[in-house]
């Protein structure tokens, strides 16, 4: 015992380490930045994201403007599976000092090169630059003047269009980029800190008098001299082939009362706030409603069994009896396919324990959206170290079923649900090669994922089996016949398929609100950042599997069907069936995706959710469903 609590320290240690390691050797821009006048701005620019295609792209993908020597930023592992390719820009800005009308430098476009930028613009991609750790973001108002302006992440590549009195639908390019830096001064010290970083875009067809000169350009289209700026994109930059663009950029500094600690609050600001907070809470008081119903129901109808069980006391009594307590001598018989469960709760409790762990660590403020792929690394380094969890926990249901080889179910454990899952990883992996994405995986992180698989997880499944396989078998609360009993024809709504589907109903029911802002935030490139109420909706889903597996499971014991091993398993995880044809759902009414690799991917990653989501809630189901009958069958005189 000793023994297992030291290494459980130690691993708790090591996370520790690594997420910490992570946050302040990655991330230096989450702890505050001070900077004087004159000071130089790194500006740097990201990857090129669409919502209508889910591939992302180097920026230097498209012959934009590119700096002497282009040098790519330190990025941790889930910046890495997102797809962020981070490297420097030729933007120069220094702190306090405004300029207008700056030459980044001069293209000429070719037939190639053209058809790059149309394909980007007609996927409608933005750009996504960084500075001081904030994403770059283009203000949009809202409708109704007074509130606060909603924010975009990116600015798009550019856009369609068409000159007044054609129909012909023309390529605009964004070559002109107004930036605005704002920032909080602290009086006592006259250093800055930066607040917020927004760009307006145009689309401007630059002209300047005679030949073009590198050492010295002018144009006449953009002067500060002449106080002649771009505010506007009545004279926009076509995108077609021998094409001369000129890209420009204006930066102006804006002194802000937002605080350095509260410069998130802009970006994390919700479109539809107030219709999330009311369905959240409106879902909760249903699921809560519903929960005091079934436990009510279930206290009321169990004691009155329990008593009356108890009270029988003649043989002709005991014999005229029905009910669960018919069926005491084989609701302890091993399933068929045992080994197999045993696999599933293992991975079902790995599951638990690193979302548990990962939602505390979100409430805590450590996976902010300013901790970019902290939330991703943080879950595949909980989900590798929970494997000892996993191993125990499929260990110990192993030998209660009075199985011998713990080596062989643990080597199950490891390697089945994440070797399914890098399956479906590899296809999809291997399309977005195919198109070319900064979003396909890298083989120096192929090699670190395949060295937390089975370079740690899978030994930490082998310890906790081996710990597992130490401890006194459980011992079952009655006797179990040699003789399986026979089971009676069950009426048509106790059919197994028909009281699984229905158990998935009310698990579902009680995330399926917020798991539209889930969506919305993976899908449609937003933030997600209300961890609080996750917690809350995790809580509840936890209590609806739990309760609504413990209620069929007693019908369907009542009803002398004793086969309740997978059935438990199988009611409450069937809500991951509901999770995708919801996600089906969703892509066919919030999203625009119309290309096949961006389909195959969406489909892809949300099986992979609902696969997830499967191991998670019949995980949960089975174990209140083998808490519920030994408890019974343990509260009951068995001669």
């Amino acid at each position: 015992m000793a023994r297992s609590r030291s290494l459980l320290l130690t691993i708790c240690t090591i996370l520790a380490i690594l997420i910490h390691g992570a946050h302040s050797f990655y991330l230096p821009g989450v702890a505050p930045q001070d900077f004087f006048n004159g000071a130089e701005l790194t500006v740097k620019v990201n990857k090129l994201t669409s919502i209508k295609t889910q591939l992302p792209y180097s920026y230097y993908s498209l012959p934009f403007c590119t700096p002497s020597k282009i040098v790519d930023s330190a990025e941790n592992l889930g910046e890495v599976l997102r797809g962020d390719r981070i490297e420097n820009s030729p933007y120069t800005f220094k702190m306090g000092d405004a300029k207008m009308c700056n030459i980044l430098c001069r293209k000429t476009l070719d037939a190639k090169t053209a058809k790059a930028f149309k394909e980007k613009i007609d996927d409608e991609y933005r750009v996504n630059m960084i500075l001081d750790n904030l994403p770059l973001v283009v203000p949009i108002q809202r409708p109704d003047q007074e509130s606060l302006p909603v924010y975009q992440l990116g600015y798009h590549v550019g856009l369609k269009g068409q000159y007044s009195g054609s129909k012909e639908e023309k390529y605009f390019i964004h070559n002109h980029l107004s930036f605005i830096v704002k920032y909080h001064k602290d009086t006592q010290s006259d250093s800055s800190r930066i607040v917020g970083f927004e760009v307006k875009p145009f689309s401007v067809k630059h002209a300047y008098e005679g030949k073009w000169s590198d050492e010295n350009p002018r144009l006449t289209t953009c002067d500060p001299h002449t106080r002649h700026t771009v505010s506007n994109s009545n004279t926009p930059q076509e995108v077609e082939d021998k094409a001369e663009i000129i890209f420009t950029y204006d930066v102006d500094f804006q002194d802000s009362d937002v605080k350095w600690a509260s410069r998130w609050d802009a970006y994390l600001l919700m479109t539809d706030d107030q219709i999330h907070w009311f369905s959240i809470v409106n879902s909760l008081m249903i699921v809560l409603f519903l929960s005091g119903m079934v436990a009510m129901i279930m206290l009321r109808t169990l004691y009155r069994d329990i008593s009356k069980y108890n009270e029988l006391e003649t043989q002709e009594e005991a014999q005229e009896e029905t009910g669960w307590k018919l069926v005491h001598g084989d609701v302890f018989r091993p399933p068929s396919n045992s080994d197999l469960l045993c696999v599933y709760v293992g991975t079902g409790v790995q599951f638990f324990g690193m979302i548990l762990v990962t939602m505390i660590f979100a409430i805590l403020g450590f996976l902010s959206p300013s901790n970019r792929g902290g939330l991703m690394t943080a879950m595949l380094l909980l989900w590798v170290f929970m494997g000892i969890f996993a191993g125990y926990a499929s260990s110990r249901l192993y030998k209660m079923f009075k199985g011998s080889e713990w080596k062989k179910i643990a080597l199950r454990t490891a390697v089945m649900f994440p070797g399914i899952v890098s399956a479906i990883f590899f296809v999809l992996n291997a399309l977005i090669w195919g198109q070319k994405s900064s979003g396909a995986v890298p083989f120096g992180t192929m090699f670190a994922l395949v060295f937390l698989w089975f370079g740690i997880s899978v030994p930490l499944v082998f310890v906790g089996s081996y710990i597992g396989s130490k401890k006194p078998a459980i011992e079952d609360p009655v006797k179990t016949n040699k003789i399986p009993r026979q089971i009676p024809e069950q009426a048509w709504y106790m059919n197994p398929a028909f009281s699984i589907l229905i158990g998935g109903i009310l698990p579902f029911g009680a995330v399926f609100i917020e798991l539209f802002f889930i969506l919305t935030s993976i899908w449609l490139n937003q933030f997600y950042y209300i961890f609080g109420f996750l917690f809350l909706v995790f809580a509840i889903l936890i209590v609806t599997c739990a309760e609504i597996t413990i209620v069929l499971c007693y019908f369907q014991l009542c009803s002398e069907d004793y086969l309740w091993w997978w059935r438990s398993y199988l009611t409450s995880g069937s809500s991951a069936l509901y999770l995708f044809l919801y996600a089906t759902f969703y892509f066919f009414t919030k999203l625009e995706i119309t290309k096949l690799v961006s389909g195959a991917l969406y489909f892809g990653y949300m099986l992979i959710a609902s696969y997830a989501f499967f191991v998670l809630t019949g995980t949960i189901g089975f174990y209140a469903c083998f808490w519920f009958t030994r408890l019974i069958y343990s509260s009951v005189k068995i001669d």
